[in-house]
């Protein structure tokens, strides 16, 4: 169990350093106005935050999710790990509800952290030094946000949170079981001396990665609207419904898209680096564990805010 902490610890410190440039760009595609877009698409977002903003513009609330880090991968690991003993028998049915789980429990401290990455990111938008910052950090705007609207309000969005999470995990879970189970990955071994098992363990976190994005994107789209509500004080939704409807009825089906393509090609690599730290990391520290020799019980963490 101490070992998955740290190796969860290691692989999704890395995930985000990779991931957020390209949340960042998926935050500003959703959120922004329909009547007047500052953006032409995924390549004119991040071409434009980076000459307004520099690159570090690409890392606005980057502090929230490796606060948070540290228990996200804790509280993943050790339900699904514990689901799975629970459920018994190694199954793709298991596995979904094992990671259905996890994700379910996990929303409790994504929530606020994702709150607080996406006010961080719409934060001086546009602007290379912000002329007046609302809020210091990713801890001074959750302060913040406790003290003008309590409890409620640092937990804005939890419900799309976890409409989101509990499915997300699990197809994670479930298309990484798939891959190893009856694909090239597992065809071709993945213990530590085995051919090429970087390049496997890559595809398969990749592919994974990408699967549980595109199996729940549109909620993840009402969600990010959602908790950017209110930045500047303007409040433009009155709920979830509210939300859905006001999105469909401007832009479409197209309009639970936008930031696709981005989240897409952030999920591929953010996932298969998260996915290889962690198992190679496990693999050097029980290399002498036969239960090691097969890559199946190291599951890696999703990061939303992982995938």
């Amino acid at each position: 169990m101490a070992l998955d902490f740290v190796a969860g610890c290691i692989g999704g410190a890395a995930g985000v350093l990779v991931r957020h440039p390209f949340d960042t760009v998926k935050v500003r595609l959703q959120v922004r106005s329909v009547d007047k877009p500052l953006y032409r698409g995924t390549y004119h977002c991040f071409q434009s935050i980076v000459r307004q903003e520099s690159m570090l513009g690409l890392y606005k609330g980057i502090g929230s999710p490796m606060m948070g880090l540290t228990f996200i991968n804790a509280i993943v690991f050790g339900v699904q790990g514990n689901a799975m003993r629970m459920l018994g028998a190694d199954t793709p049915q298991h596995q979904y509800l094992a990671g259905a789980a996890a994700g379910f429990i996990q929303c409790v401290i994504c929530c606020p952290i994702e709150l607080a990455k996406t006010r961080m990111q719409m934060q001086g938008t546009g602007e290379k030094s912000a002329s007046r910052k609302i809020y210091r950090n990713s801890l001074d705007c959750l302060i913040r946000i406790h003290r003008k609207e309590g409890v409620r309000g640092i937990n804005r969005g939890m419900v799309t949170t976890v409409i989101r999470e509990t499915p997300g995990f699990g197809f994670y879970f479930l298309a990484y079981d798939k891959l190893t189970r009856v694909g090239v990955t597992r065809a071709l071994g993945c213990d530590a001396d085995a051919d090429y098992i970087i390049p496997k363990l890559l595809l398969a976190g990749g592919m994974s990665g990408m699967a549980s994005w595109i199996s729940t994107y549109p909620v993840d789209v009402i969600k990010s609207r959602l908790q950017a509500d209110r930045v500047g004080g303007a409040n433009r939704y009155d709920g979830i419904l509210d939300c859905v409807r006001q999105s469909w009825r401007r832009k479409g089906w197209r309009a639970f898209t936008r930031g696709l393509t981005s989240t897409l090609l952030r999920a591929f690599p953010v996932n298969a680096t998260t996915f290889t730290n962690v198992t190679l990391f496990l693999m050097y520290m029980r290399e002498n564990d036969d239960s090691m020799k097969d890559c199946e019980p190291m599951r890696p963490s999703l990061q939303h805010s992982s995938l």
